[in-house]
């Protein structure tokens, strides 16, 4: 039977984190404490993405679930902006010791190699973020009982993902750590705070065909926010990414974990800096210095990857994409199951 919401003993989820964070470890810890745990295949080559189903599979148990979130490729608008952007990043990158690729804009991230990936040995739950696959795509894995997810910033875009044919909408906030899934990479997201964007979004889509389930994603980081959510009628459950950045089975940088929690770095911005696409980070210098970075995703993650190496490599953590959320000082560190226990401790 396809998995639902309403299955999960705790309506908590763990949300993709790609680059590192997510890990077959994190996501089965919370799949054993009653939420859901996801894998991010975003970065990854679709063998490696096997690979981490497979460990999954193994640590979880057999017919566990889990989710695979899969970032939906757009064609990069302004060429000309990017190598005005690799030119300026160029004395960076002669300090550093490191040279800056050349843009590959032909680019998406193995998009069709992992959705046959997901259709050939379906998981029970795929999201999708940054956009949607077309609705033939979403049919097929369902008709292979996966349960699907779009991301949604905007009420507009919910009745697009209801549209194609989602089971349900993960709503993200601009309170969230990270990027923003926008589908429009050129538009400046929405600044509506999360209960009220779900408040939209839920009259959007009750207009709609169907009514779906909603998850409320974004700075979600204390019990008393969770069980608020989840005791009104916006949320049929919570995502939450930051608040397992510092969990022990993590991937997460030590650098990164650290700086969550420092007053150092207590201010977040929405950055185009490192990636070419709107994400919320902890404010550096390197935020400050290229806050006019076009949009251009993924090629400006190409671009400044080597940089943000670079700067891991030499414990600089004032150089590395220190994606959080507006919540990020709440974060604890331990295993997963005792950062569960917290959150969920006022259901």
């Amino acid at each position: 039977m396809t998995f639902q919401l309403a299955d999960l003993r705790l309506r908590l989820i763990q949300a993709p984190m790609a680059g590192g964070p997510s890990t077959p470890a994190l996501a089965a810890a919370v799949g054993r404490a009653g939420g859901l745990g996801f894998l991010a295949a975003g970065y990854l080559a679709p063998e490696a993405l096997h690979r981490q189903i497979e460990q999954l599979r193994s640590l979880a148990g057999d017919g566990a679930a889990f989710g695979v979130n899969v970032f939906a490729p757009q064609a990069v608008a302004d060429p000309g902006a990017v190598q005005a952007y690799r030119e300026q990043l160029l004395p960076e990158a002669l300090e550093a010791g490191v040279e800056l690729p050349e843009p590959d804009f032909e680019d998406t991230d193995h998009w069709t190699e992992k959705l046959e990936l997901l259709a050939a040995d379906p998981v029970p739950v795929v999201s999708f973020t940054f956009g949607l696959p077309e609705p033939e795509v979403l049919a097929r894995l369902r008709g292979q009982g996966t349960y699907t997810i779009g991301t949604v910033t905007s009420p507009d875009e919910a009745r697009q993902a209801v549209a194609a044919g989602v089971d349900a909408l993960c709503v993200q906030g601009p309170e969230a750590g990270g990027h923003r899934g926008v589908f429009d990479p050129s538009i400046v997201p929405s600044a509506t705070p999360l209960s009220a964007l779900l408040q939209q979004v839920r009259a959007a889509v009750t207009t709609g065909p169907r009514q779906l389930p909603l998850i409320a994603a974004g700075g979600i980081s204390t019990s008393a926010v969770v069980a608020g959510l989840l005791a009104s009628d916006l949320a049929d459950a919570v995502q939450l990414g930051t608040a397992f950045l510092r969990a022990d089975e993590a991937g997460t940088n030590q650098l990164h974990r650290n700086a969550l929690v420092d007053e150092a770095f207590s201010e977040t911005v929405v950055t185009r800096a490192f990636s070419g696409r709107w994400a919320r980070a902890l404010r550096t210098s390197f935020t400050d210095r290229h806050a006019d970075a076009p949009a251009a995703y993924p090629v400006i993650n190409q671009l400044t990857k080597p940089l943000r190496t670079a700067a891991a490599a030499r414990e600089d953590a004032d150089g590395m994409n220190l994606y959080a959320g507006s919540g990020h000082l709440l974060a604890q560190a331990g295993p997963a199951a005792d950062i569960i226990e917290g959150l969920a401790k006022e259901l």
